[in-house]
């Protein structure tokens, strides 16, 4: 068919038909022009695509299922699921039988490591995630209850900037009268994406940002700790500490640790599960209440 034909058969400009054809054949769809006086657009024989109806969120998932785990934190899961369905049924019948047979060979994040201890989980309130990237990807504000540690649930309205998940958490970077703000998803108890567009700007490093969040979150007020610990006991720590500043390998597979807890009792309690297999070096306040736990342990049960 002609570019004329084209833009009659679907009531668009001529203009827009070319400018379309450029489009699919910069996708990869084998369109070919053939000049003269019977010729015309034409698609090659036989082409076919199966990935209609490929929807938004579906899209999305793919993109960030590269990511570790982001089909799960991001609330993407089954949008995943069904896009994962359409590009295996796409595939010629041999293909499919190949895929599926080399997909049990991979195992990707288990919910237990060799030491039977769970991955960590968030539990995120009913329609929390779906209102918080809708607000993120859309560019509108964002109103939502938030549970701070030790506190009730109070409504906060933010400019959300983006989503980032560290070890098995997700956070919202946003904004609140222009200051800075992060929140982490699970202390979210409601979520409802505002009509109003958010003041953001339109582009975003995301990199960055996490970067200076992260040196103002060590900078503040919280316990600084060094602690010499045997490298299979290290995660266990982690685990409960606040943020890690440093770390160095010592010998016998031990590693020291500079990690920061929120008080001293918040490290008493961290260290302490670990018996043995870890010493704190500083500062003196920690080893100070850790020699005094464990006196009065021994005065109990001495007899």
């Amino acid at each position: 068919m002609t570019a004329d034909q084209l833009a009659g058969e679907l009531e668009v400009s001529t203009r827009t038909v070319l400018r379309d054809i450029d489009a699919l054949s910069t996708a990869g769809v084998p369109v070919y022009a053939d000049r003269g006086r019977h010729g015309g657009y034409s698609l090659l024989p036989g082409f076919r695509t199966e990935l209609t109806g490929l929807n938004h969120d579906e899209a999305l998932a793919l993109l960030t299922a590269g990511s570790d785990r982001g089909e799960k934190v991001f609330g993407l899961s089954a949008p995943l699921a069904s896009a994962m369905r359409k590009v295996v049924d796409a595939l010629p019948e041999g293909h499919q039988t190949s895929l599926g047979d080399a997909a049990k060979r991979f195992l990707v994040e288990p919910e237990t490591d060799l030491l039977s201890r769970r991955a960590p989980t968030e539990d995120l309130a009913d329609g929390v995630i779906s209102e918080v990237r809708a607000a993120v990807l859309t560019g509108r504000r964002l109103r939502f209850n938030y549970a701070a540690p030790g506190q009730a649930p109070s409504p906060r309205t933010v400019d959300p900037i983006g989503l980032v998940t560290v070890r098995g958490h997700t956070y919202l970077l946003a904004t609140r009268s222009g200051d800075d703000r992060t929140y982490r998803l699970s202390r979210m108890t409601s979520a409802e994406a505002l009509p109003e567009p958010a003041q953001r700007p339109a582009q975003v490093d995301l990199d960055r940002i996490w970067a200076e969040r992260t040196a103002q979150f060590l900078s503040e007020s919280h316990l600084p700790v060094v602690v010499r610990i045997k490298r299979s006991r290290r995660e266990e720590l982690l685990e409960n500490a606040r943020a890690v500043r440093a770390e160095e390998p010592e010998p016998d597979d031990w590693v020291r640790l500079d990690v920061t807890f929120e008080d001293l009792r918040h490290a008493v309690w961290a260290v302490w599960r670990l018996d043995t297999d870890a010493e704190v070096l500083a500062p003196e306040s920690v080893r100070d209440a850790m020699y005094a736990r464990a006196e009065a342990l021994t005065t109990r049960y001495r007899s």
